[in-house]
């Protein structure tokens, strides 16, 4: 299994140096999220600080740009970095993409599904020189003339990785996708029940199954009361988002969301965390010493990812 580290509150400066860490600390990849920054752009900064260590997004807005964009700036990347770039890539909820990006919405998981075959039709383009023909549903490339056409990548095209919660969404990654990232929000109960077996009809109809296809599990771990306070908010966070509903209902904990949803729409931010029993973050997080955590995280998920992302600094990894 592969151990990697991730960032989520960090500058484009910053990135750079926190790729390094983690790099020198022996961690196998380096994600970055994106929330208040563009991770792509920070990922260039952490390409040039680093060697050995894969770069990924996750994620990057899918639906805030499209596939012409996104294959060129993936492009650029696995070049910068040699070949060590990952395109890790989401849907993000109804209301980010309409009211915060201005974008269009609608079918999702089709539109995904459609969204990583154009981005695998254009780089078939330029690495084969034929001419570009996509024509899709909510998506048609069809020009590239040689002044724009970067040509074939020496280190070949990058792994795509989709995230997802919902059924739909997670068959598409199985199906379309090199490997999944699972959300934090997301249960070992649901992983086994719901995940897996969804990423398996994606597999089989491409006349594939789940070897070699890479499951990345972002995952909350805690070793103390300020990591377990900061884990409560954001399961609270996730929980009152009507999109992530269904983690909870497979535990029988509906009324958690109608709750935890009731009272964000009132801006109770602050006091959602209240409602996270110990059962519930029992359930979400993985709690234990420093120096027992990891052997926990693997006890609960080795069989099942193959790469793990725990939230925070909780793993005893060796200074290099």
């Amino acid at each position: 299994m592969k151990l990697d580290n991730a960032a989520v509150d960090y500058t484009p400066g910053e990135a750079g140096a926190i790729a390094k860490r983690a790099e020198d600390r022996g961690y196998d990849g380096f994600w970055l999220a994106e929330t208040k920054h563009d991770p792509f752009l920070a990922l260039a900064g952490a390409a040039a600080a680093t060697e050995r260590i894969e770069l990924g997004t996750a994620i990057a807005v899918a639906f805030a740009r499209n596939p012409m964009t996104v294959a060129t700036t993936a492009n650029d990347l696995q070049l910068l970095s040699g070949g060590r770039f990952n395109l890790g890539l989401g849907s993000q909820v109804e209301a980010h993409i309409t009211k915060r990006f201005s974008m269009p919405w609608g079918r999702p998981a089709a539109r995904m599904r459609e969204f990583v075959l154009a981005i695998r039709a254009i780089w078939h383009a330029w690495e084969t020189g034929e001419r570009l023909a996509f024509r899709g549903e909510f998506y048609k490339h069809t020009l590239m003339t040689p002044f724009f056409d970067p040509g074939p990548n020496p280190h070949g095209t990058a792994p795509i990785y989709l995230a997802g919660v919902g059924e739909r969404m997670t068959e598409v990654a199985g199906e379309v996708a090199d490997g999944f990232l699972c959300h934090n929000f997301t249960t070992e109960r649901y992983l086994r029940e719901v995940t897996l077996p969804a990423l398996e009809r994606g597999r089989a109809k491409v006349g594939r199954t789940l070897e070699g296809f890479e499951i990345s599990g972002p995952v909350f771990a805690a070793t103390n009361d300020a990591e377990i306070a900061d884990v409560k908010r954001q399961i609270a966070f996730y929980g009152s988002t009507p999109a992530y509903r269904p983690v909870l209902d497979l535990h029988g904990w509906g009324a958690l969301h109608e709750e935890l949803h009731r009272m964000s729409r009132r801006q109770q931010w602050a006091e959602m965390s209240g409602l996270i029993t110990d059962e519930v973050l029992g359930e979400f997080c993985v709690l234990g010493s420093p120096e027992t955590v990891t052997a926990a995280l693997l006890d609960r998920y080795g069989d099942v990812v193959t790469r793990i992302s725990p939230s925070g600094e909780v793993l005893q990894l060796p200074e290099k």
